[in-house]
């Protein structure tokens, strides 16, 4: 199959390469050796024809017919400060009763939420539900791509609800209970239900056990029948449904969690729940290997033809990084579960594991999130520790496409306030980092799996050099499966990413990725095409001016063109 190649120069003149060599003939890096010859752009109507966009929220910006989906945050950033001041790394938020409100829901977005977590550990199908309608109906009227993200709960120990309270507070030198029997009535005072029945059996006196990572810390003092009494030695938060750890002789007692299965009967019964919402992506959590990755995705496939679900593999456990490089293979993407990981790993091994796991997932073009306590101080406090910034600002240093906020936007008394937080944080860093790491080199590994996809990569890394190189104002790309969109973050450019798609799930699920500005938008095969029009709608809402200096892209037809907007 023939390929093609377009580079463009100033204005209304361009370079073309019009054929390339069969695969047999052509050696990847000799492209830029092929003859180019000249001629000049067609003027091309707004109003040209084109096939129809698919329905599911309102064409906020129109011409002569044609529309494009653009939220008033984004237009309004562009406006103001110009293409280089968008933020590039992306934002998750968890929903919980401090904003499942729909006010609340769209302060977040104006605050730059891109993706909704929705914590399975907590709430019915019926609470989450209204949820989802409510970030789907603000999208639709509003025009965001905010995406739904679904989280299971996992099979591993786990503490149950606190007899409705939000929360409990551990004093030091307090004897709490810890317990496998169902109560009818509401729970004893310091009484805490333990899901797994073989807790009690398999816990011994002199154990140390972690509530949520650490959060709180007890040691085990004596057991009867079905209870295990416990001194608090380390005071801390007792939250609903945390996870539980037993430590013995300074190792993890790892050996009962091996065996329980990474995804419960009740996480099928929310994965199933999650298929009919059409949720944008699944995050399995405590994953142990890549066969759970891949029979999950068997799962969906089998339930929903043409479901375009993404797996994201939680990275929490020994097994998970054990396993590492086969699971992120087998995953959509991964999120860095720094709490329960540091409840099995050793603590100053964390920072290590969660560079080695941004790093792989961007090696291998999996979208990272990087998760837990990232904002912990603000579920209480308006401003955040120092060390909490540092901690944020290495994360978007190491160049993760998404940081995620838990208790601080689920539960805690500012939520906008922390989200605004990373927001600025990512914004400086970024900023930071183009200013003093100008033309990085881009040591990436190929990825791409047939030749037809090596050109792919090729062209988005030759395009990333480029714009750098250029200093072009914007890269637009044109894809449909969101695939040549998400080659382009891998490489991060230091200018934004405009992916224009057809679908609403492939913007909505590309609004995960570092550095790309989601839009829908109608478009056909024709570049030239393509690009009037889209020149044309961007300039109506003054999003870009004439002279702007952009890269286009198009996984149609693979080409390449540097262009200034007329």
């Amino acid at each position: 199959m023939a390929q093609s190649l377009h580079l463009f120069s100033h204005l209304s003149s361009y370079r073309s390469i019009s054929h390339i060599p069969s695969p047999s003939s052509l050696p990847l890096p000799r492209i830029q050796a092929l003859r180019l010859r000249h001629r000049r752009i067609p003027r091309v109507s707004a109003s040209a024809s084109m096939p129809p966009p698919d329905l599911g929220s309102p064409l906020l910006a129109s011409e002569n017919g044609v529309a494009i989906d653009v939220d008033s945050v984004t237009e309004a950033e562009l406006k103001e400060n110009g293409f280089r001041s968008t933020r590039r790394t992306k934002l998750v938020c968890t929903i919980g009763p401090a904003t499942c409100g729909a006010e609340h829901l769209e302060a977040l977005a104006v605050g730059g939420m891109n993706v909704a977590r929705l914590n399975m550990c907590h709430g019915t199908h019926e609470w989450h539900r209204e949820v989802i309608r409510q970030v789907r109906r603000l999208n639709e009227e509003k025009g965001y791509a905010v995406a739904i993200m679904m989280d299971t709960e996992g099979s591993e120990i786990h503490m149950g609800d606190l007899g409705g309270t939000p929360a409990a507070k551990a004093e030091d030198g307090e004897i709490w209970t810890f317990s496998v029997r169902s109560f009818n009535s509401n729970l004893p005072d310091h009484t805490i239900h333990v899901n797994y029945d073989g807790f009690a059996e398999d816990v011994k006196v002199g154990d140390e056990l972690l509530v949520d990572g650490g959060m709180a810390r007890f040691e085990v003092i004596e057991k009867f029948g079905p209870d295990v009494k416990c001194l608090c030695t380390d005071p801390g938060l007792l939250l609903p449904r945390a996870n539980l750890t037993f430590w013995r002789d300074g190792s993890l007692v790892r050996e009962r969690n091996a065996m329980l299965p990474t995804i419960s009967s009740k996480d099928w019964l929310d994965i199933d729940f999650g298929i009919s919402e059409g949720v944008d992506f699944i995050a399995v959590s405590f994953v142990k290997s890549a066969e759970v990755i891949n029979h999950l995705k068997s799962y969906i496939d089998a339930r929903c033809r043409g479901s375009e679900i993404a797996v994201v593999a939680k990275i929490e456990s020994i097994d998970s990084l054990k396993n590492l490089d086969e699971i992120i293979r087998a995953s959509d993407g991964a999120m860095v579960a720094r709490g329960d990981m540091g409840a099995q790993i050793p603590l100053e091994q964390v920072p290590s594991a969660q560079q080695k796991i941004v790093k792989l997932c961007r090696q291998l073009n999996k979208p990272v999130i990087v998760a837990s306590q990232l904002l912990e101080s603000m579920i209480e406090y308006p401003t955040p520790t120092r060390a909490e910034v540092a901690d944020v600002s290495e994360a978007v240093r190491q160049r993760a496409d998404a940081l995620m906020l838990s208790g601080e936007s689920a539960m805690g008394r500012y939520p906008e306030k922390a989200l605004s937080v990373l927001r600025s944080v990512s914004l400086r860093i970024e900023r930071w980092w183009r200013e003093e790491k100008r033309g990085e080199a881009m040591e990436l590994p190929d990825v791409a799996s047939s030749f037809s996809d090596k050109i792919s990569e090729e062209i988005c890394n030759s395009a990333a050099k480029m714009a750098n190189n250029l200093g072009v104002d914007a890269v637009f790309v044109y894809t449909k499966t969101g695939h040549m969109a998400s080659l382009l973050s891998r490489c991060r450019p230091d200018c934004p990413i405009f992916a224009f798609t057809l679908s609403t799930s492939v913007r909505r699920r590309l609004n995960l990725q570092w550095g790309l500005i989601p839009f829908r938008l109608g478009f056909s095969d024709d570049m030239e095409s393509n690009l009037n029009r889209t020149f044309s709608l961007l300039k109506a809402r003054g999003m870009i001016q004439s002279g702007d200096l952009v890269i286009a892209l198009s996984d149609m037809l693979q080409s390449i063109q540097v262009m200034n907007v007329p």
